[in-house]
């Protein structure tokens, strides 16, 4: 199990390859994950809206956390299981367990739009499942703003091992990053460097699938009192993280794991189409 001691680091979204038939190209799949772990990661990330999880079937989703545990080993496991359902959330972080994973992210509640209290009782619920949980707040997707009281309520669960932010609002994280003694991930991949200044203990960044290395070498950096050569390593990246967030998530960074030839096609399933030929023209530089 994945404690909060140990919630430190690089933590990559895996994206989810498809064939050129949209069915699941395990193949890809398995060259992915091999190369993420031989770069240094810090754990792996299954079934995030990286991974395209609204139109991944269960028994898809079962193929890609049974492969993923057998192929990073010891490496910690984290599973996408939130939802907007309550008893539907526990179910499926119960069933991740079962499957091997060591801890799962779980999302606010979306759409529905609980009050602070239903928010608190949801994350409340999901401690019976008997897996370690790590908050994602992002409201640009969810449409439900937590209140600093109500992310201070949850952390104190003992169940809860941190929090991954995305709220893009760097005043945000570095309060919360403060205030609570659990680690506090960014989400927001052009803030990770500021994050790590602001206190945060790593991230959980889509980016992180291309130039893995790099990434990695940042929050290393920074670790070892090298701040100034973290900054300018990140400074590097960020032409890519732009590039990648240019159009929904996950388009650029299939076609550009295409291109550099660590998945065999950039397919993606709708309602996301894959990226305009603008943008293959910006990130032609990139390839």
């Amino acid at each position: 199990m994945l404690t909060e001691q140990s919630l430190r680091g690089v933590f990559v979204p895996v994206v989810t390859p498809f064939d050129r038939r949209g069915k699941l190209d395990v193949g890809s799949y398995i060259d992915l994950v091999q190369r993420l772990v031989g770069q240094g990661i810090n754990g792996l990330v299954v079934g995030g809206t990286t991974g395209e999880s609204p139109t991944i079937h269960a028994k898809e989703l079962e193929t890609l956390i049974v492969t993923a545990r057998k192929e990073i080993g010891s490496l910690p496991l984290i599973v996408g299981t939130g939802s907007n359902s309550t008893a539907a959330t526990v179910d499926r972080t119960a069933w991740a367990k079962s499957l091997g994973a060591d801890a799962a992210l779980v999302v606010t509640p979306y759409y529905n739009k609980p009050s602070q209290r239903g928010i608190i009782e949801h994350f409340q619920q999901i401690s019976t499942a008997g897996l370690p949980v790590i908050v994602y707040d992002i409201p640009h997707r969810t449409g439900v703003s937590l209140d600093i009281k109500t992310v201070t309520a949850i952390m104190k669960m003992k169940h809860v091992i941190g929090l991954k932010e995305s709220t893009g609002n760097i005043t945000r994280y570095f309060q919360l990053a403060r205030s609570i003694a659990k680690p506090v991930l960014c989400g927001e991949d052009e803030l990770f460097f500021a994050s790590l200044c602001c206190g945060g203990k790593g991230g959980i960044l889509a980016s992180a699938n291309l130039d893995t290395n790099q990434f990695v070498q940042v929050y290393q950096s920074y670790q070892a009192g090298k701040i100034e050569e973290s900054g300018q390593v990140f400074d590097q990246l960020l032409p890519l993280i732009q590039f990648l967030f240019s159009e929904p998530n996950p388009a650029p960074l299939k076609w550009l794991l295409a291109e550099r030839g660590h998945i065999r096609s950039d397919r993606l399933r709708l309602p996301l189409t894959n990226i305009s030929s603008e943008g293959e023209k910006i990130g032609a530089e990139l390839r």
